[in-house]
């Protein structure tokens, strides 16, 4: 007679689960991507070429500071001294499919916590469900801003530098579309991620894979990895790389006090287990 439990699943019936929870978050992607791809001139004119513009707001509360610390007015600019091309024959057309699916993407990303939270929840302690009730809220607000802290700090701050620079007045500098439509998202995404950093020390931790000692003991490394990472998805301006290093720094440090939530709870819990 078998011994299995009728609500036992076999890993056959977890992937067939798992293959429903991805094609309904595939689906809600596709959804939101199909509604920004139909948003073309506010998605394209308003959004990715606005960090293009000399009235963007992150120039001109650049251009403020400056004038407030007394500065020149090196952050002041009517124009950016560059154009954006298409050169390739489905170049525009192209450029819109994937910025449609990110824009999806990110406006679907609470949808996708869900799905991907409704996988591994049964796998979990009811104590341990409780505990992470607000993951879909808390991982989202992170990841949105992440995106908002690229798009407003990374991307602007890039285009400026990379716009700005010339190895000679011979040389124009004339981007093709794809590269500054890939400047954004990368820069977007990009942070996005990183700022989930407290959510992934938070698993990490649960699995055993990571203690609040660890965290400390390369705390040092960390902050080498942080400044290269820094240096990877900015431009080479020392200035720039510490504004943005400073928030990660600072995620950092909020994970290393989520592991130790995470591991004083999982000692309770132990204990108590004892005692009953």
């Amino acid at each position: 007679m078998s011994t299995t439990s009728p609500n036992e699943m076999s890993f056959l019936d977890h992937l067939e689960v798992l293959r429903w929870h991805l094609i309904r978050a595939v689906g809600a992607i596709m959804i939101a991507a199909t509604g920004a791809f139909i948003a073309k001139k506010f998605i394209f004119d308003t959004v990715l070429l606005g960090p293009k513009r000399a009235d963007f707001l992150t120039y001109d509360l650049l251009c403020r500071l400056s004038n407030v610390i007394g500065l020149d007015d090196s952050f002041c600019f009517q124009d950016l001294p560059f154009a954006i091309q298409s050169r390739t024959m489905s170049g525009q057309f192209s450029a819109h499919i994937w910025t449609s699916i990110t824009a999806g993407f990110i406006i679907a990303f609470p949808y996708v916590l869900y799905e991907v939270w409704k996988f591994i929840a049964p796998g979990l302690y009811p104590t341990e469900r409780k505990s992470a009730r607000g993951f879909i809220f808390i991982a989202s607000f992170l990841f949105f801003i992440g995106v908002t802290f690229g798009y407003y700090i990374i991307t602007p701050l890039s285009i400026n530098f990379f716009g700005n620079y010339q190895v000679s007045d011979m040389v124009l500098n004339e981007f093709d579309l794809s590269s500054y439509v890939g400047l954004v998202r990368a820069s977007v995404l990009a942070s996005g991620i990183i700022f989930e950093l407290p959510i992934i020390i938070y698993f990490l931790t649960k699995v055993g894979l990571v203690t609040p000692e660890d965290l400390k003991k390369y705390r040092k490394f960390a902050l080498v990895i942080v400044l290269v990472l820094a240096a990877i998805i900015t431009p080479p301006d020392v200035g720039t790389q510490i504004v943005v290093a400073i928030p990660i720094l600072v995620l950092y440090e909020v994970s290393i006090f989520i592991s130790k939530r995470v591991v004083k709870n999982e000692r309770k819990r132990e204990a108590k287990a004892k005692k009953s």
